[in-house]
């Protein structure tokens, strides 16, 4: 039996098991933004957008997917572009530029859940506080103790972003 889904913009169907977690099929298919952190859905680093909502793909089975969109790190961009209404999609979403700017990403393990995670506030929420990010970003680990840089880098998307009309 096929499940069919969107992924990133494009439609996708597998015909994996329907108890297979997500994440294994979204490596089978070649993607590298989520990672196997814990498998527990306790880390983050296996983050996913369902229907423009952060679900932890390592516990997430396919057919939960069936019918819906999925966005990856990689499908970042041309959902940006999507929500902005833009005529060509960037290079990168301008927090994922930002994590670069700010070198918030020092081992990268933490970087696939701390963009996707940051990215469903960004699409909420277009100027949040410090207080906002902390509680919106809570039950994502990074390894590495980045969490000022992430912090960082979310207000300077906003910031990006709050300028791209004027």
């Amino acid at each position: 039996m096929a499940i069919a889904f969107e992924l990133n913009g494009q439609p996708q169907s597998v015909g994996n098991e329907p108890d297979t977690p997500l994440l294994y099929v979204l490596g089978e298919l070649g993607l590298k933004g989520p990672r196997f952190g814990c498998g527990l859905a306790q880390c983050g680093s296996c983050s996913v957008l369902v229907d423009g909502v952060e679900r932890r793909s390592c516990i997430l089975p396919i057919e939960r997917v069936a019918g819906r969109e999925v966005v990856t790190l990689e499908g970042l961009p041309a959902l940006y572009a999507r929500q902005r209404g833009l005529a060509r999609v960037p290079e990168l979403h301008p927090l994922q530029q930002a994590f670069i700017d700010r070198q918030a990403s020092q081992c990268g393990y933490c970087y696939n859940g701390m963009a996707i995670k940051g990215a469903e506030l960004l699409a909420r929420n277009a100027s949040p506080s410090e207080d906002e990010i902390r509680h919106h970003m809570a039950g994502h680990l990074c390894r590495c103790g980045t969490y000022q840089r992430v912090m960082e880098s979310i207000q300077s998307a906003a910031a990006s972003m709050a300028h791209e009309h004027e």
